[in-house]
């Protein structure tokens, strides 16, 4: 059994951080499982040190749950192996203050090793991981950022039981319109998002932008773009993390749900990404004025080739698929263009120095660590396979040929079915990790078909 920290995690991070916070009585452990939700502990303060000397035994189970916590015995992660217990250790750089606790608490991610110090490949950080060792391989540091889009909602129902929105906690103000773009909107937000803002900065989350979005009751805030693309991704389940506890202090509720309001559009998660070399120089970057690079061609093949059997990974959840609705800002079809809203990847306009793609199709419930070994992976398809991706699309996306359309699983079911059938998508995310993902969300599809839901009755209660 290891003792020496395989995350490379120090005592000397954690000794530090207890000297620079006398006031931090516990904190939060969390460990990221295969639909993204944060699992683990509280601990008290006097057992950081031991946390980062020796790890922390946690049930290999933690890793094999479904949506709300329950065991899926098909994940292999279970009874065969008897529920034993592996070690988690810190992530280095996500010891944290949590902003606003009383009393006052730390946070700190973790990831999950075999009790030898090999990594525990159902753990979805770790997938990412592996793709971003194969790109430093290749001499490349993937860099990129995720947009976070979400709903402010109230905590209580309307008269016929929907989700409505949030009132504005500056006064209680109610609006049901659509306030895209608005800045004084934002402004009946204003207590809250300066929280986020004030915990963003003591969690050096490189949180930016805020926008009204498209939707009553829907924001989105960009995150910096970092060199660092597991860093990115570290950032983005910190920053949900952040959202969720500075919303329930504020009275609503932070909705990370792909599609909450039937009439609306969803929220998305969208990935940009682009590879620099060694000496930082992105190989994305146009060669010439009005030319593209043909690493930046082969990346938008592989994506394009991959995103049928992907789509899993990009909408995880039941709710995800009544995202995907022509003219509502989430792609329907494998198509790229530039900086052009109607395609699943954009290339924006920009400085050509700093070329990327944005992958659009995941929503906000997606995990994020899969998210990006899953396209790391695809754009390694397309470079090593040296992909063309065929005409780009201009206009509306949503007018894509019925071919492009009908490669793309329907629904949910079927791309389960693609997942689970996917030679691609088990290399991208390892053997296990695919395994796990696939059998959970079985599990789950399992559960949404048993159950009878009230539109159920609505419609078939009195009519057949």
């Amino acid at each position: 059994m290891t003792t020496t920290s395989p995350s490379g995690s120090t005592l000397e991070e954690a000794r530090a951080f207890l000297d620079a916070h006398p006031e931090i009585e516990a904190f939060d452990i969390v460990l990221t499982d295969a639909n993204g939700v944060g699992r683990g502990k509280i601990i008290r303060r006097h057992e950081l040190l031991g946390l980062y000397d020796g790890g922390r035994h946690l049930p290999i189970s933690i890793l094999g749950l479904d949506i709300v916590g329950e065991d899926v015995h098909e994940t292999g992660l279970i009874w065969d192996s008897g529920d034993g217990d592996l070690r988690a250790w810190p992530i280095p750089g996500t010891l944290v203050p949590l902003h606003g606790t009383n009393p006052p608490r730390g946070q700190v991610l973790m990831s999950m090793y075999l009790l030898d110090g090999a990594p525990m490949s159902s753990d979805p950080r770790h997938a990412l991981a592996r793709q971003v060792e194969a790109f430093a391989a290749r001499g490349l540091k993937p860099a990129g950022a995720f947009e976070l889009e979400f709903f402010l909602l109230a905590n209580d129902r309307d008269a016929e039981g929907r989700v409505q929105p949030a009132r504005a906690v500056l006064d209680g103000r109610a609006s049901g319109k659509t306030e895209v773009y608005s800045v004084d909107h934002l402004h009946g937000m204003e207590p809250l998002f300066s929280d986020i803002y004030a915990g963003a900065a003591v969690q050096k989350i490189p949180a930016e932008t805020v926008i009204s979005e498209y939707a009553p009751g829907q924001y989105e805030l960009t995150l910096k773009y970092r060199t660092d693309v597991m860093r990115a991704a570290d950032n983005l389940v910190m920053l949900k993390r952040l959202v969720r506890m500075a919303a329930r202090r504020h009275g609503v509720t932070a909705c990370f749900m792909a599609k909450p309001i039937e009439r609306y559009a969803g929220s998305g998660m969208h990935f940009h990404v682009s590879l620099p070399d060694a000496s930082g120089n992105n190989i994305f970057a146009d060669p010439a004025a009005g030319q593209w690079a043909s690493p930046l061609l082969h990346a938008l093949a592989g994506l394009t080739a991959t995103m049928a059997e992907s789509m899993l990974v990009f909408a995880p959840h039941a709710n995800s698929w009544r995202r995907f609705v022509s003219q509502s800002y989430a792609p329907v079809a494998p198509t790229w263009g530039v900086n052009n809203r109607s395609v699943a990847l954009r290339v924006p306009a920009g400085d050509a120095r700093n070329r990327r793609i944005e992958h659009r199709p995941s929503g906000v419930d997606a995990n994020p660590y899969l998210v990006a070994a899953t396209v790391l992976a695809g754009i390694a398809k397309g470079l090593d396979e040296q992909l063309d991706p065929g005409p780009e699309t201009t206009g509306n996306g949503y007018e894509a040929s019925t071919a492009a359309r009908a490669s793309m699983p329907s629904d949910w079911r079927s791309a389960i079915e693609a997942a689970k059938a996917s030679v691609f998508l088990k290399s991208a995310l390892g053997g296990e990790m695919h395994r796990t993902f696939t059998a959970i969300k079985a599990a789950e599809y399992l559960r949404v078909a048993r159950t009878v839901s009230e539109l159920d009755y609505h419609l078939y209660l009195h009519e057949v």
